[in-house]
């Protein structure tokens, strides 16, 4: 009977487009968008605005070595600091540097002039990159000037750097040395809305058996259990072949880094759908109309992207915010791939994730009778 069902919801899958749009065309739309979008890693050659308000060579070589950076491109140079705010005010330019007057005698003179840096952070990436690398170069500047004045009283160069940097810093970014923006989040964004897509598909190929009345078609057995299962069996294979199709696409096409085997993530793709889908049935099973369904599916998914944990630590959050993330499958994938993908931990470490994306295939026993019930004697209500 199960296989008969599927045979059914295959016809169904067949004929409706959709179906085609959310298991196949979104995802993959997505997948190309996002991935076309940050094929750089970083945001690079970000406009900026310099304020020179000293116009000495020393300042016009500060300008040179700021425009050298690979994130910045210095766009247009003023001497009137309101001029410069305007377009900073009209997002031409994301951030200001500002060289003060008699820039360059005060420094030759031993006193203490100030570099300002201003950043558009209504853009948080593009702002936190021009604040790093404008503070870079200020730092630069100090500590060249340092040098020289240091060379002018007698110092080594070996003296001088103990007092500019009397402890150095090694930095080795773990996981992802390239500091690439796309490793980091695509690998979430994608699996993300493959789930939102899944549990948008799950309530709604339930809820319009309701509207549509087919309800006694689907449930020729009379028994709910393997009626949902032969519905979900076809949506569950081709929503597997659509995350393999990413994977491959991630990870071979774009040699995005697997640390060790792929079998570990592959089974948490498996996990994470059928999780997802049982989120799906548990929906509808709470509200079975399409309209109150969707609209719990689509808010679920949506706050998965900020509860997961890769936008904002979870950690950081508040303590009933941080057990209410644990009831998001996106949050388990996401410390899988941590693990796994990234930084190729042994499986034992990840069991708990995996244990928590197949415990969720409890949630439908929760709202089975009401579900069944609901299918059989409730009339739809749009």
């Amino acid at each position: 009977m199960i296989l008969k069902i599927a045979n059914r919801e295959i016809g169904r899958l067949a004929a409706g487009k959709i179906y085609w749009f959310c298991i196949l065309f979104v995802p993959l739309i997505t997948c190309v968008f996002f991935l076309s979008m940050m094929h750089e890693g970083l945001p690079t050659k970000l406009p900026v605005a310099v304020v020179d308000s000293d116009n000495t060579s020393s300042s016009r070589n500060l300008s040179r070595q700021l425009g050298a950076f690979e994130g910045v491109e210095v766009v247009a140079t003023y001497t009137d600091f309101g001029e410069a705010q305007t377009e900073m005010q009209k997002v031409a330019v994301y951030g200001l540097f500002y060289i003060p007057p008699h820039f360059t005698q005060q420094t030759l003179s031993g006193k203490q002039p100030v570099l300002s840096f201003y950043t558009n952070n209504s853009y948080l990436i593009a702002g936190s990159l021009l604040f790093r690398d404008m503070k870079t170069v200020a730092t630069l500047a100090g500590a060249s000037v340092a040098l020289q004045t240091g060379r002018a009283k007698g110092y080594t160069d070996q003296q001088i750097m103990a007092t500019l940097q009397p402890i150095v810093i090694e930095t080795h970014p773990i996981g992802n040395p390239w500091l690439n923006y796309s490793i980091y989040l695509n690998n979430l964004i994608l699996p993300g809305i493959l789930a939102l897509m899944i549990m948008c598909v799950t309530v709604y190929s339930i809820g319009i058996e309701i509207k549509q009345k087919t309800v006694p078609d689907w449930l020729i057995t009379g028994k709910i259990i393997p009626s949902l299962i032969g519905k979900l069996i076809p949506q569950t294979l081709l929503f597997f072949i659509v995350g393999l199709l990413m994977y491959f696409v991630l990870y071979i096409g774009m040699q995005f880094p697997v640390s060790g085997n792929i079998g570990p993530m592959i089974l948490a793709l498996f996990l994470f759908i059928i999780a997802s889908q049982a989120w799906g049935v548990f929906m509808i099973g709470c509200f079975p109309t399409l309209r109150l369904g969707l609209s719990f599916a689509c808010l679920f998914g949506m706050i998965a992207f900020s509860i997961a944990g890769f936008s904002f630590p979870v950690n950081a959050m508040y303590p009933p915010v941080q057990a209410i993330s644990n009831l998001f499958p996106l949050r388990h994938y996401f410390l899988i791939y941590v693990d796994q993908a990234l930084n190729g931990r042994a499986l034992f470490y990840s069991w708990p994730h995996y244990l928590a994306l197949l415990g969720f295939e409890i949630l439908p026993v929760f709202i089975l009778r009401n579900l069944k019930w609901s299918l059989k004697y409730v009339p739809y209500k749009a």
